[in-house]
């Protein structure tokens, strides 16, 4: 049946004094901000830290600070909150600036859960598990909070399916279709059958087209077995080249659900979940300690953790800069550490320190320029000098960077670094100008595109030239129709999500290099 997730305003409680308004929002955006906290909590992989933008933005005391005003003015806690967080909203909106636009779903989530609190019943009811989620776009929380075991799918009249919703829904296997135009509110209620691959939605289906979806769902079952027979073995082109197959996860605790032999090592550890843990940032022993996790369950094969990547879509309260006209350009990833020092020289000795256990490697985001490399490379130096000072022992880890700045990959010969990891996600929305989480230009991020291929296969090439590897860690790895041009690109290194490993063992084993490489 369809659930239609909607903005519709609710009644509102009758208010109390100045007094109790002010405690009545304090309280329901306390309870909202543990609401969503927990959900980061008990997520996996990358949703924990996706949920990053909605935590910070309850922990910032401005997001309140205009309700606050307007209830000693005289209004009630649930108007004030809604017309401040509907200013905020069309704020983000009215911008000129994408990434913000992207961002109202989280806002108007924040809004909604707040005055669910405020007015129990106003943020609407809970989606039944099994249900066609209909929406004009669905917050990550939202999505979270769904009970996907038994079933269900999203039909969404916005969003893009390169969003953040739509990585998880890929992640867990939920049929995801966006874009349509239609009248939501019509369809509650009513049955509906989606088929995600074709981006087919129909409405009160007939015994016939039921038997046929039917159908196409066993071949998929079926497709699925054959994906899962691939797991064990390594992944070989059917030319017989091998390729390093590795995994991405975002929280150790991903690992307890995944075999080690099914890939050739972790090729990214997101570290921003660990920044987002009650209690407030994590000091060395407690970054140690799940790097040492990490490292256990790689049994000898390479680990590669990215350092912490915040900014962009990934603000972390009192780390980083509030305010930004374009935070996804602005002061992120390694820009962000090398102004916070004592921040990045933490890390860096909690990282250094598991390396002692096994083939730790350190991976930079957002490298820009040289300097970058450089000026991280010393405060590692650094790091491992004054470990051995206090006798703690400690491997050398490798010191790599992300590329994924135009900039980077096009003078990647002038980078000292001991590896590169494309991150194709980034790449493709900087090269297209096109963000991954607006519908309207999703087709122009397309990784895909001639422009970053050629600069993926410049930056291979320049991998075998002085004999350092070279690898892919974003979507595109994992992408049944972009893993043959990567590969004839020049990659011999990819890493996917856990979940897609069967089925990119499968397309490479499918694929001859012998064939006319780009």
């Amino acid at each position: 049946m369809v659930a239609v997730v909607d903005a519709t305003k609710q009644p509102r409680r009758a208010a109390g004094t100045r007094a109790e308004e002010i405690l009545a929002l304090r309280r329901a955006v306390s309870q909202t901000l543990a609401e969503v906290a927990d959900l980061a909590g008990n997520a996996t992989r990358e949703a924990a830290e996706m949920l990053g933008f909605q935590v910070a933005m309850l922990t910032d005391d401005e997001l309140v600070r205009p309700a606050l005003e307007a209830v000693e003015a005289g209004e009630s806690a649930a108007a004030a909150w809604e017309a401040a967080m509907d200013a905020e909203i069309a704020g983000y909106r009215d911008a000129g600036d994408d990434h913000f636009a992207a961002r109202t779903a989280d806002l108007e989530d924040i809004r909604d859960r707040v005055l669910g609190h405020l007015t129990p019943g106003a943020a609407g009811p809970v989606i039944p598990a099994g249900s066609v989620v209909v929406a004009a776009d669905l917050p990550i929380s939202r999505f979270l909070a769904i009970d996907w075991a038994q079933g269900g799918a999203i039909v969404l009249t916005q969003g893009s399916p390169s969003s953040h919703v739509a990585m998880l829904a890929r992640a867990r296997g939920v049929p995801m279709v966006v874009g349509l135009d239609f009248d939501a509110v019509a369809m509650a209620g009513r049955e509906a059958l989606v088929d995600a691959a074709t981006g087919e939605v129909v409405l009160d289906p007939s015994e016939t087209t039921r038997v046929a979806f039917a159908a196409k769902a066993q071949i998929e079952k079926t497709a699925n077995t054959v994906r899962a027979a691939f797991l064990a073995g390594p992944a070989v082109t059917k030319d017989g080249t091998r390729i390093a197959l590795n995994v991405n996860i975002a929280s150790a605790d991903e690992l307890d659900e995944i075999d080690p032999a099914i890939c050739d090592g972790i090729g990214l550890v997101r570290t921003e979940l660990l920044f987002h843990a009650p209690g407030g940032l994590p000091d060395e022993e407690a970054q140690y300690q799940a790097y040492r996790r990490i490292v256990a369950w790689g049994e000898g094969r390479p680990v590669t953790i990215r350092t912490l990547d915040a900014g962009g879509d990934k603000p972390i309260e009192g780390v980083t800069i509030q305010g930004e006209s374009n935070p996804f350009l602005g002061v992120r990833g390694v820009r962000l550490l090398l102004r916070n020092p004592g921040l990045f020289r933490t890390q860096l000795r909690a990282l250094a320190r598991a390396s002692a256990d096994g083939d730790l490697r350190i991976m930079l985001p957002m490298v820009t320029v040289p300097a970058e490399v450089q000026a991280s490379r010393k405060l590692l130096t650094e790091a491992l000098a004054g470990l051995a000072h206090d006798n703690i022992p400690t491997g050398w880890p490798k010191l790599g960077m992300m590329v994924e700045v135009p900039a980077a990959a096009i003078v990647i010969d002038q980078f000292d670094a001991d590896f590169f990891s494309i991150g194709s996600n980034d790449l493709t929305q900087y090269v297209t100008a096109a963000g991954r989480d607006i519908g309207a230009v999703a087709e122009l991020a397309d990784p895909l595109n001639l422009a970053v291929i050629r600069l993926i296969a410049a930056v291979a090439r320049h991998g075998r030239e002085i004999g350092r590897e070279v690898s892919l860690c974003g979507d595109a790895g994992g992408d049944p129709k972009a893993i043959g041009t990567l590969l004839r690109a020049g990659l011999r290194s990819l890493s996917v999500a856990p979940v897609s490993v069967g089925a990119a063992k499968q397309v490479i084993a499918a694929i001859d290099l012998r064939e006319a490489a780009l």
